[in-house]
């Protein structure tokens, strides 16, 4: 038997002035986008806004539906959006904010397991990481370099028979 610990490097910064410019704009840009979301059920809001390498900044905000599966996240709304309005452009950037009006959200929330795979697919596909900034409305803000280290022995296509 073979054991191996999995981790990863987690910055955790005490408000956004300790961030590059660039940083603290698309942070500005997803904190925007959050007050686009259609929560009326979960009253939990989401607002993502991707930095592409072209320079370009595409949003997205969650957005829900009575029927609950038919709702889909701000982060895939806006690497979605990304991939069909410029294809073949790297993502370098995911600035994700998230506020609950039930409860004063204070921890940033991570992408969801639908996020993270929906994610990863472009990373592996562009074969450069994407970087996660995730910040709520107060408290922390948490950087991770890759969406890989969040989302260890991710699926993939190898495991469809592509390499």
């Amino acid at each position: 038997m073979e054991k191996k610990k999995i981790g990863f490097e987690l910055l955790i910064f005490d408000d956004a002035s300790e961030l590059s410019q660039n940083e603290q704009k698309l942070l500005h840009e997803a904190s925007m986008a959050r007050q686009n979301a259609y929560a009326p059920y979960s009253k939990f809001r989401v607002g993502a806004a991707v930095l592409l390498e072209n320079g370009e900044v595409i949003i997205g905000s969650n957005q829900e539906n009575a029927s609950y599966p038919a709702g889909l996240c701000a982060e895939r709304v806006a690497i979605f959006h990304a991939g069909a309005k410029y294809p073949g452009v790297a993502v370098k950037t995911i600035a994700i904010c998230a506020s609950s009006s039930k409860d004063g959200t204070v921890s940033p929330a991570a992408p969801c397991g639908n996020c993270r795979q929906s994610i990863i697919e472009y990373e592996q596909k562009q074969r450069l990481p994407i970087s996660l900034l995730l910040s709520s409305e107060t408290g922390p803000i948490y950087k991770c370099n890759s969406m890989a280290d969040i989302l260890p022995l991710a699926f993939n296509s190898s495991f469809l028979g592509d390499s």
